[in-house]
């Protein structure tokens, strides 16, 4: 289980600027999206249903248009909040009362240091539901964690890198707000009815995660020996 070392700090670059990314899914999404245009189009033009298809593109461009408004408001209140327990060292207080569960997860690294730090404020985030909001975190603690271990074999990934992305890409949601705020837009009347569901899923998905990583992890060293 060996990764380029840049590629794990690339993992989180890729969604912070995913408009100058010119990878592979983003250019295929491209295509699928003109695809199911055009073909909307064409199927509305055999169907006779034009006028129904021009309603729905004037109606969900507005809608669109309000979504993104009602997300921003959502993310921009949340990472204020994040900036704000940065800066009067929440975070760091919640760096030390987790350390003891993070150095067993990321071991090697200095409990009181920086990469601890924006490995809290990543989980932190994402356990908030806020995946824009954790990405800058993810990026700092990459660079943070490279600095420190200072590894003999810099082209490839540390299992501390690896543990952090697996966490960020399957991370425990107590909070689902971005998903509350799209069900809150889209008119639901309890939009946090979702959270046992979410609950579930999430310590699933970041249970399977850290499991399958540890398991590739010592079969990995095993076959090194």
């Amino acid at each position: 289980m060996t990764y380029d070392r840049r590629s794990a700090i690339h993992i989180f670059e890729q969604r912070a600027d995913v408009r100058n990314s010119d990878i592979g899914v983003v250019r295929m999404m491209k295509w699928v999206m003109t695809a199911l245009i055009t073909l909307s189009v064409v199927f509305a033009a055999c169907t006779g249903r034009m006028g129904e298809l021009s309603s729905a593109f004037l109606a969900e461009c507005g809608s669109a248009v309000t979504l993104a408004i009602t997300l921003t408001g959502v993310i921009a209140l949340w990472s204020g909040l994040m900036r704000v327990a940065q800066s009067s060292g929440l975070t760091g207080k919640l760096a030390k009362l987790s350390a003891p569960l993070l150095s067993k997860l990321f071991g090697g690294l200095k409990r009181d240091g920086r990469a601890m730090e924006y490995i809290t404020l990543n989980i932190t985030a994402n356990i908030l539901g806020l995946g824009n909001a954790s990405t800058p975190f993810g990026i700092a603690a990459m660079r943070e964690i490279e600095r420190e271990e200072r590894s003999p074999h810099p082209e490839y990934a540390s299992d501390n890198m690896i543990t952090l992305a697996v966490m960020n890409t399957a991370s425990l949601q107590l909070i689902p707000t971005t998903a509350a705020a799209m069900r809150l837009a889209h008119g639901s009347a309890a939009p946090m009815e979702i959270l046992p569901c979410v609950w579930v899923a999430s310590v699933s998905a970041l249970a399977a995660a850290l499991v399958s990583a540890y398991v590739l992890r010592h079969l990995r060293k095993r076959r090194a020996l």
